[in-house]
């Protein structure tokens, strides 16, 4: 049985950068998907600004759907301000004044103008799908990688023009689909404790548009490398023979 187009971006990713974690497809639908079943989670709770959601913030999404397809609305996303932000569910305006906004401003860890530069989906999104990339029903805005230090690296090699970003994590989503750049994040605290992520891992986004042309870079990275780790182990020998 032959493999559909998104098993096959899955499969390369996985065998060319050696992956732990598998690739993470995202849509963005201004239609309410159907045949694909929304997050069934029972919401704590609102803050006293009503701030709640169907997980603590946008990113965790992206723990949940290595294992299952799902869709999302901008109800399930609403307890981070920031996530419902970069996601395209709420303005700047709509959130400067809510309290998560607040403690990340008092605490320094942000200013409220670069809340105002962060990349976000242009057009409100009726719902978001998440779910593992061979398994995805419709087409992809965005794939997520987790990546450790040797797989940043052929990334790299692969596509030289990779986007380095820092906090907030999930702003690559956006960079990626309204950009269309490939964009690495190095986390941020509030995502690392929210999602559990290894502090071993970074995270990247792929625009959907970019995957062949990324896995045919992939593929050549690859063997330049695994070249150049053939000469420097013959190589090393010569220093190993001297014990």
């Amino acid at each position: 049985m032959s493999r559909t187009r998104f098993e096959t971006w899955h499969f390369d990713l996985q065998d060319l950068l050696g992956l732990a974690v598998p690739p993470v497809a995202i849509a963005f639908s201004n239609d309410a998907p159907t045949g694909i079943g929304r997050i069934e989670r029972a919401m704590p709770p609102a803050t006293a600004d009503g701030l709640t959601g169907a997980v603590a913030a946008s990113c965790v999404f992206w723990i949940e759907g290595t294992q299952r397809v799902f869709a999302t609305t901008a109800q399930d996303h609403g307890n981070c301000s920031v996530g419902s932000l970069t996601h395209g569910f709420k303005t700047m305006e709509e959130i400067a004044s809510n309290s998560d906004v607040a403690a990340l401003c008092e605490t320094g860890w942000v200013t409220p103008e670069a809340v105002g530069r962060i990349a976000v989906v242009r057009e409100k999104p009726t719902s978001v799908v998440y779910g593992p990339l061979r398994d995805m029903p419709v087409e992809p805005s965005v794939i997520l990688l987790r990546l450790n230090g040797k797989q940043q690296m052929l990334m790299h090699d692969a596509w030289p023009d990779l986007r380095f970003e820092g906090k907030p994590q999930c702003h690559i989503i956006p960079i990626a689909k309204e950009r269309g750049e490939i964009a690495v994040s190095v986390g941020c605290m509030l995502s690392r404790v929210r999602t559990g992520m290894s502090n071993n891992e970074v995270t990247c986004a792929i625009p959907a548009s970019r995957m062949s042309a990324l896995i045919e870079r992939l593929r050549a990275a690859r063997d330049a490398d695994n070249a150049v780790a053939a000469y420097a182990a013959a190589d090393s020998k010569r220093f190993a023979d001297r014990h």
